[in-house]
């Protein structure tokens, strides 16, 4: 059984290969394999069918950003929360007006 490849090829009408776009996850499996170092490069691109140019790009890429998941370039900012409390106390004003008035009209009984 043929092994399935993670990538998409389109033929052009002119008989040539189009450029292949391959995906993040794949990218992400050819770097980590590269940085296992238990396969030439050679073995690495017959196996990926990839240029040691393009496998190389990917293994510094995935390098370069690896310490990004555990420093701070990704943190959020923290959220202002006084206009958040602000709304919070204006709409539980309303209800409050809105519970009296409509007590007062007979249109909400007074157990809740």
């Amino acid at each position: 059984m043929a092994k399935r490849k993670e990538f998409v090829m389109n033929k052009k009408s002119s008989g040539r290969r189009s450029r292949r776009s391959h995906s993040p996850a794949f990218k992400a499996k050819v770097a980590l394999a590269a940085l296992r170092e238990d396969k030439t490069m050679a073995e690495l691109c017959k196996e990926f069918e990839l240029h040691p140019t393009q496998i190389n790009d990917w293994k510094r890429q995935l390098l370069d950003g690896a310490a990004d998941v555990f420093g701070s370039a990704a943190r959020e900012e923290p959220v202002d929360l006084a206009p958040l409390h602000a709304k919070i106390g204006q709409l539980a004003l309303e209800n409050d007006f809105l519970e009296s008035a409509l007590t007062k009209a007979g249109l909400l009984s007074a157990k809740r």
